[in-house]
């Protein structure tokens, strides 16, 4: 189990905003689930580039973060669903803004990033 060496800088809401969203998956895995993906294997269709154990890290946290909740379903085999809570859903209007603004910079951002892969 991952244990934190050092304690995060909370001085201000990037750096708590930060602190949640901090990960490669956790946007996506919010839009999605805001969007009716709500079983895991949903959501590791959706995003095929990340490992089954990433995701379900990711998901733990936020859930931790209360930004999502999870039911479980008393069945053979188990079934899991996840849900935005309504803190979750305060979140999916930031991160339409952010998606939009990538959007619009999409060439001049690729170009870059390509750039910095190939230095």
């Amino acid at each position: 189990m991952y244990e934190r060496k050092t304690m995060p800088d909370l001085n201000c809401g990037l750096d708590l905003i930060g602190e949640v969203l901090y990960g490669k998956w956790k946007m996506r895995l919010l839009w999605f689930i805001n969007e009716g993906f709500q079983r895991p294997s949903e959501l590791q269709r959706k995003i095929p580039g990340a490992s089954r154990r990433v995701l379900n890290v990711q998901l733990k946290e936020l859930e931790n973060h209360e930004l999502v909740g999870k039911v479980i379903y008393p069945v053979v085999p188990p079934k899991v669903e996840y849900y935005l809570t309504d803190f979750g859903k305060s979140l999916i209007p930031v991160i339409g803004a952010i998606g939009q603004w990538g959007d619009q910079h999409d060439q001049r951002l690729r170009t870059l990033i390509e750039k910095n892969i190939q230095s």
